[in-house]
């Protein structure tokens, strides 16, 4: 399938090649030039204008910051350029309100499109093993799958459009409150007394059972091996779980949902990226207590 990729960045780049790999014609776009040379590496075809890439294309996937810029992107480069059978397929994390705009605009034209924003990280954008959670149409979806197939492990119809979306920033918000859960458990543990990998070793096999503890522990050397023990390089940055946490209050806010533990989360992440920590990875929080 001939497929259009805008936006080659940390996430992106690694999803375009694996598009690649999995025998796909890729069509990659980014304004980074050194992101345009890895995309060439990796076997993509490049271009300097996004309206251009999507032209005679199948599909279009964008990977982009933030919901402005993906607005911008499908109306002044995708919708009207893309042939109107394309399906579009935005992986970004963006807010749920943009999301459907952008999505009824598509719609509009004569486009089916999905809301697919992903779980993971770099990690797992790089060698294919993401999460989808996609929000459209069950024809939108129908299409969409097996693209993303060729980039995850799991590719999950959460609903209708902004669905995706929605699924993202409560998992996120959830994965916040449980890794600031975590290393406060650990560290309390430890301050007590009690070595943290017997800790770990207990509260993995017990009731405090969590992923954030289980699968990318916060304490280096203790546990699984996790961007801890790298200190805390690569992973999810510190600013992009920020970013997530700040969709997730303003979503809270427009749905009058009470989020408490989110709010609190939020504000403990806040007061650590406002300190010089937002390339870090998000599980350095536990270097707060």
């Amino acid at each position: 399938m001939k497929i259009a990729f805008i936006g080659l960045g940390n996430m992106g780049g690694g999803m375009a090649a694996n598009l690649v790999k999995a025998g796909h014609d890729v069509r990659a776009f980014d304004l980074s030039e050194e992101a345009q040379a890895t995309a060439k590496s990796n076997g993509c075809e490049t271009f300097t204008d996004a309206a251009v890439a999507v032209e005679d294309v199948e599909a279009v996937v964008t990977m982009l910051p933030n919901g402005q810029i993906v607005k911008s992107v499908y109306e002044g480069s995708v919708i009207g350029k893309a042939p109107a059978g394309a399906v579009l397929l935005d992986c970004s994390t963006i807010d749920v309100a943009t999301a459907k705009e952008v999505i009824a605009a598509a719609e509009s034209a004569g486009h089916d499109m999905v809301d697919a924003p992903v779980s993971g990280g770099i990690a797992a954008a790089n060698g294919g093993t993401l999460t989808f959670m996609v929000g459209g149409t069950q024809k939108a979806f129908a299409r969409a799958e097996d693209i993303l197939k060729g980039m995850g492990k799991a590719v999950i119809h959460a609903g209708d459009a902004g669905a995706g979306q929605t699924a993202k920033i409560c998992n996120n918000m959830l994965l916040a409150i449980t890794m600031i859960g975590t290393s406060e458990a650990m560290t309390m543990a430890e301050k007590l007394g009690l070595d943290p990998q017997k800790f770990y070793e207990i509260s993995s096999q017990s009731s405090g059972y969590n992923w954030s503890l289980n699968a990318y522990t916060p304490m280096p050397g203790v546990g699984v091996e996790s961007p801890a023990d790298k200190d805390y390089q690569g992973g999810f940055a510190t600013a992009l779980m920020l970013k997530d946490l700040r969709l997730a209050m303003a979503a809270a806010e427009e749905s009058g949902a009470p989020v408490p533990l989110g709010s609190r989360a939020a504000a403990l992440y806040e007061d650590f990226a406002g300190k010089g920590n937002g390339a870090l990875d998000f599980s350095a929080i536990i270097k707060t207590y």
